[in-house]
């Protein structure tokens, strides 16, 4: 699959959202629905979004026992989203129950990404709220070994760190990179940012922006200069 954006539709109403996605009248976007907007409007949200032709990345991050999440991804198979995700904290045997879960009786199922740590988390709070003293980046790059080995797609982390899993597991398993700011913008709360440019130089497969799209004056002509500066 090709490089491409994906804008964070971080909306708390179907309103709303059908709002902003209607100012794109030209290209479709790649589309992020989290937990805000799943948890306010449920799955027909998924599937609305989906007939207007969009592709989806339900980002829920699972994370529980593996049967539990066997069960709920084999709901959320039904959705045909494009891209869905857990976290790598949840342990390989998890992992593997999703996939199974994932997967349709057909062999068809959306790609299964792994979150390995937050944008939003450094290491000093690593360190003090989770007990792990391993440096970020080595802990990263086993979580992303872990999920590869439990054959998953790739991984949700840190442009900083996309090179780096490339590396580990292969030009192959799929770096999803949130934590994207423009040069000149806001770097509101997450602590490891890069620009489009950037995490296109360092190898992200895919680029996660929300703030600088959604909160723009002109959100179409910030997608679009996301675009040019990650994809073209």
């Amino acid at each position: 699959m090709g490089k491409d954006v994906i804008i964070a539709c971080d909306f708390s109403s179907r309103e709303e959202t059908l709002n902003f996605l209607d100012k794109f009248t030209g290209r479709k976007p790649f589309v992020k629905i989290g937990m805000e907007l799943y948890y306010a409007e449920g799955p027909q949200m998924v599937r609305e979004i989906k007939a207007r032709g969009h592709k989806i990345f339900l980002d829920l991050k699972l994370h529980d026992i593996p049967n539990t999440v066997k069960k709920a991804m084999s709901v959320l198979r039904n959705l045909d989203v494009d891209l869905v995700n857990l976290h790598a904290a949840g342990t390989k045997a998890m992992m593997e129950a999703a996939l199974e879960g994932l997967t349709r009786p057909d062999g068809t199922r959306p790609l299964l990404i792994a979150v390995t740590q937050l944008t939003s988390t450094s290491q000093e709070r690593m360190e003090q709220d989770l007990l792990i003293k391993e440096p970020l980046d080595q802990v990263v790059m086993h979580y992303a070994k872990t999920a590869q080995q439990a054959g998953l797609d790739g991984v949700v982390c840190s442009p900083l760190e996309a090179g780096k899993v490339h590396e580990v597991c292969g030009e192959g398993f799929l770096t999803v990179t949130p934590g994207v700011r423009f040069a000149d913008g806001e770097v509101g709360d997450q602590v490891r940012v890069m620009t489009p440019e950037e995490a296109k130089r360092i190898g992200s497969d895919y680029i996660v922006v929300g703030r600088p799209i959604t909160k723009a004056e002109d959100p179409v002509a910030a997608y679009e200069r996301c675009i040019r500066e990650f994809v073209d």
